[in-house]
């Protein structure tokens, strides 16, 4: 797909994006937690996340025919081109009304993600890029920040919920990063992490059990703001190997070096 058709569909998707979360919010209001059922242990769903995936798939199809990858599972077939989407990202803070939450969606070709928008709906921003043309927060331009140094750095990471498989070295990791560096936040989001790594806002994120749609999105805006990312061996298997580290590049050697898991 070329760079012009590229720009053209990301336009509608951040129009579904912004539709989407709109509805969302005005959901929001009313919500009631008797609403929630639980997928898997500390793992929460209601109509909202599935409404939201319905409302999206639905978009898409109409945008640009491609096979789908989605959490909710209201649409399930991959093909050559395929949409990765998280209807609602932060489910959690949602529930309990806690910012953030966000809406993720990207466009993967052969393994590769060409497109990606990243809807924080709690604070209106919208996220953006497209493969070789840059990152956007609501049409401007963001780069990643210019930290140097890991102990000048400040870091975001997602806790465990139900895979405590590494928490003994994820502990010991979060345990160095405390005493050395700014600090750590723990928002709620993988997508968002991302992609306040991509605008500066953190120097570097990172997390394991993830899946394809928590990150894919924001993987895309991190690369494309001059960030640098990669599963916890160093290579390139962190889109579907459950684990991301992504950074700056000027602390990312040091920063992969610190997280032994």
């Amino acid at each position: 797909m070329d760079s012009i058709r590229l720009q053209l569909l990301l336009a509608k998707v951040i129009t579904t994006a912004k539709d989407t979360g709109q509805w969302i919010r005005a959901e929001r209001e009313n919500f009631n937690r008797e609403q929630v059922e639980i997928k898997g242990l500390n793992d929460l769903v209601s109509y909202v996340d599935k409404g939201a995936e319905q409302k999206i798939v639905n978009d898409l199809i109409n945008h640009f025919p491609a096979g789908f990858i989605v959490e909710e599972n209201t649409r399930s077939d991959k093909q050559e081109y395929n949409w990765i989407v998280d209807p609602l990202d932060g489910t959690t803070n949602f529930v309990h009304g806690i910012p953030c939450y966000a809406i993720s969606i990207a466009l993967e070709h052969k393994g590769e993600i060409i497109l990606g928008v990243v809807y924080e709906i709690t604070r209106d921003e919208c996220f953006s890029a497209v493969k070789g043309g840059g990152s956007y927060l609501n049409s401007r331009a963001i780069r990643v920040s210019d930290t140097l140094h890991l102990k000048d750095s400040l870091i975001a990471t997602g806790f465990p919920i139900f895979n405590f498989s590494k928490i003994e070295g994820y502990l010991k990791t979060l345990e160095h990063l405390m005493r050395n560096t700014h600090g750590v936040r723990r928002i709620g989001a993988a997508a968002a992490d991302l992609c306040y790594l991509a605008c500066g806002r953190v120097d570097g994120f990172f997390e394991y059990n993830l899946n394809p749609w928590d990150i894919a999105a924001g993987a895309l805006i991190v690369k494309e703001a001059g960030g640098a990312v990669c599963d916890f061996s160093g290579e390139n298997n962190w889109l579907f190997g459950k684990e991301i580290i992504a950074s700056n590049t000027s602390i990312h050697f040091e920063f992969r070096q610190v997280i032994q898991l």
